[in-house]
């Protein structure tokens, strides 16, 4: 890469970084303001998180609906994306965009029509709720995601496979899945660092009856700040990090982007 290239990706790397620092240099000032640089260092603001029980329940609230509505979700769109590639239907086309149709409509009217949905049922304000329609919400990412795994599969390492006497669930186990375990753990990571930081639907869904992190800062906000809150953007900022460091640890991230393709004779 030439040096003009290097500098382009260092300035893009830095505006990026640029929000990020100065939320984590906001979160060690000892005073209770919105100071950068800091006027000190200071960690009293990460213990606060840590003793305030309002702030460790709405973390666990966003965590358990995060790891549901990602396993929900992965559970709806595998059958969904293994379906349209093993029997390549006529309807396949509007059936993949219906499963897409929830995440690519304005965040507001799909939350809005959850709401009117969990009220009719009775289950407004239910943790229940917040997480069907989350991993609704976002089964577009796996669907995505498992669609361009189940593509990269060689059909004739699968016919193969039959031509030998496996059936159906032996091939799935043994030849499907192993090619598409990359794609399904993007899928779910995606999904699930999506729902953690979702705020919109959150709230129409359950109000605050289930208060989730995004909606304790919206709430923390109306009574003036505290640095709590950019701690808690760092602890978010970090788990992300995390869930995509092991995603491309252990999902086979050249792969997921289309660096390496099926060899083909």
């Amino acid at each position: 890469m030439s040096l003009l290239g290097r500098l382009y990706l260092g300035l893009v790397a830095a505006f990026l970084l640029a929000p990020l620092v100065v939320v984590a240099g906001v979160s060690l000032n000892p005073q209770r303001c919105l100071l950068f640089p800091p006027d000190g260092v200071s960690l009293t603001w990460y213990a606060a998180l840590i003793e305030d029980s309002a702030w460790l329940g709405a973390m666990g609230n966003s965590l358990a609906i995060a790891l549901l509505s990602a396993s929900l979700a992965v559970a709806i769109a595998l059958p969904l994306a293994w379906f349209l590639w093993r029997w390549r239907v006529r309807w396949a086309r509007p059936l993949f965009t219906l499963g897409l149709a929830p995440f690519l409509l304005p965040p507001v009217i799909t939350a809005l029509g959850f709401l009117v949905f969990w009220i009719e049922v009775g289950l407004h304000g239910r943790m229940l709720a917040t997480v069907v329609s989350h991993a609704l919400f976002f089964v577009a990412l796996p669907l995505a995601n498992l669609s361009l795994g189940f593509e990269s599969i060689d059909r004739e390492v699968v016919e193969a496979g039959r031509v030998l006497g496996a059936d159906e669930p032996t091939l799935f186990r043994t030849v499907v899945l192993p090619a598409i375990a990359p794609y399904l753990v993007a899928g779910f990571a995606f999904a699930f660092v999506l729902s953690l930081n979702e705020y919109i639907v959150a709230y129409m869904v359950a109000g605050f009856t289930v208060e989730t992190l995004p909606i304790r800062i919206f709430n923390s906000l109306r009574y003036g700040y505290t640095p709590v809150m950019a701690v808690v953007s760092v602890v978010f900022v970090l788990l992300a990090g995390l869930v995509f460091a092991l995603v491309a640890r252990y999902g086979d991230l050249l792969k997921l982007l289309g660096a390496v393709r099926p060899q083909r004779e």
